[in-house]
């Protein structure tokens, strides 16, 4: 791993005292990927061999940065004239540039859509711009792009099917802080609300639940990802004394399920829960954007018994930062906004100040492409992620695709350094690619060729076998040697 002192060192010499660029320095090298130490997991995360015997997983911690850091150095006293600590910044940031074009090419497990272009926003980087308090209501602070908010709110809105008059909502700095507001929001119209979540909800619902000190009620969930209403059934009858604050994943993290809207509402109703009693928050965080746009879908609606939807604008949209957007019911935000004279506005966001620049993006990017733009882009992803699905299945290797998702779950490469390489999400056995507009299928082609060629040398010994993946996404998709053999 090459240190701060080192990259310092191979990129500067003394002349005369001062330190001025090596010229030697190449700012189009890329520094090698080193594979971390592994750690173990202390019985926190268990792997489930072919054998079905728990085995301790270890878990590889990310490298760590100080190794690699760039330091914060004064600048000399004579550097206005030298120029030296500029050409040492540019050098930096253009071996930097190289950096993420390299790495941009090798990703595939994380759902962000890197097919975007801003140049035409380039002339507002200059701006400090603060959505601080309320979207709806301009505070004293005069440099904000609320009217772009508003008006991307107001196209969410269309999509969900709410009026202007009866909805609030505000783009958020990330997935999750929609996911806390919308979790949030429910705790204050019901404090002694119960909360139920699947057990393959995102990590940012349970930190909800820690956060606000709430009871919470982890969910069962099928082989597919979605939520198991037979056991949610069972654990709203245990509680019944108490409101139900519901969380729905429109797309699981790892497996990509959508739970059953609708289901999920009359396992309520059979319960005795009526519609004053449960809040439904709707983590769209990937699909919650793509579902409207495939045909025959459920549909996730206002028209239906919801408290709120939440979306990431920095996935399938592809805005260049994280960044949300949040719909909330007006009736129940009252519960949880409170007037601000400092900002001669009104709070009921979880965080104060707010990316001006955030909305700008959303903005420039639902005018041009629009609703037919976006059908197009989901269309191109699912039939891509069949492909890819196909492909693995061909070629031997446990794979699974829900029916409403592009995320792709197959086995877990065994080497690491494979899997760093292509920024994979992996859990126990399982590893996914979340197949985005950005991912073309001549890049799953060139993944497709590097697995199948690796695990040529992964399994060549006969003794190892690739691990078995029934019990994550069914006997039917395991192509394990046992179950190749059952098939």
């Amino acid at each position: 791993m090459v240190g701060t002192s080192a990259v310092i060192e191979s990129m500067s010499s003394a002349v005369n005292g001062k330190e001025v660029a090596d010229v030697r320095f190449d700012p189009t090298a890329v520094v090698p990927e080193l594979v971390p130490a592994v750690v173990k997991s202390e019985g926190v995360d268990a792997a489930v061999n072919g054998g079905g015997e728990e085995q301790e997983r270890e878990i590889v911690l990310g490298r760590n940065i100080h190794t690699s850091s760039f330091s914060v150095t004064e600048p000399d006293a004579d550097d206005d004239s030298t120029g030296d600590k500029e050409a040492y910044m540019a050098s930096v940031l253009a071996r930097y540039r190289k950096t993420l074009t390299d790495r941009t090419k090798y990703h595939l497990g994380y759902p962000y859509n890197l097919d975007f272009d801003y140049g035409a926003l380039t002339q507002l980087q200059h701006f400090s711009i603060n959505n601080l308090g309320d979207p709806f209501i301009e505070s004293n602070y005069g440099v904000h792009s609320r009217q772009f908010e508003v008006g991307v709110l107001d196209w969410f809105a269309r999509l969900w099917d709410i009026e202007k008059d009866e909805y609030w909502g505000y783009i958020t700095n990330c997935g999750t802080e929609g996911n806390l507001h919308g979790i949030l929001v429910g705790r204050e119209v019901f404090p002694e609300g119960i909360l139920y979540a699947s057990k393959e909800s995102h990590y940012s619902i349970f930190k909800a639940a820690r956060m606000y000190r709430m009871e919470c009620e982890k969910v069962g969930t099928l082989l597919t990802g979605e939520i198991d209403c037979a056991d949610f059934k069972v654990k709203l009858l245990a509680n019944k004394d108490k409101p139900a604050i519901i969380n729905v994943n429109i797309g699981t993290t790892v497996k990509g399920a959508v739970d059953d809207l609708d289901l999920v509402i009359k396992t309520l109703e059979d319960c005795g829960f009526s519609h004053d009693r449960f809040y439904i928050h709707c983590d769209g965080a990937l699909f919650g954007l793509m579902m409207p746009f495939v045909k025959r879908t459920p549909k996730v609606t206002f028209n239906k018994p919801i408290g709120s939807v939440s979306v990431s604008g920095h996935k399938f949209v592809g805005c260049p930062m994280p960044c949300g957007v949040q719909l909330t019911r007006l009736e129940h935000i009252n519960a949880l906004s409170s007037n601000v004279e400092y900002l001669a506005s009104r709070d009921a966001t979880i965080m104060g100040s707010r990316n001006g620049h955030a909305p700008l993006f959303l903005w420039y990017t639902l005018n041009r492409k629009g609703y037919k733009g976006f059908q197009k882009e989901v269309q191109k992803c699912l039939r891509n992620a069949h492909y890819l699905k196909d492909r693995l299945i061909g070629a031997g290797i446990s794979a699974m695709l829900n029916e409403l998702s592009s995320t792709v779950v197959f086995e877990r490469p065994k080497d690491e350094e494979f899997v760093r390489k292509w920024q994979l999400a992996c859990e126990r056995n399982m590893a996914h690619v979340v197949v985005m507009p950005s991912v073309t299928v001549d890049k799953l082609d060139n993944f497709l060729d590097e697995l199948v060629e690796a695990r040529s040398i992964w399994y060549k010994d006969e003794d190892v076998k690739p691990p078995c993946l029934a019990s994550d996404i069914g006997s039917k998709n395991c192509c394990c040697p046992h179950h190749r053999v059952i098939s």
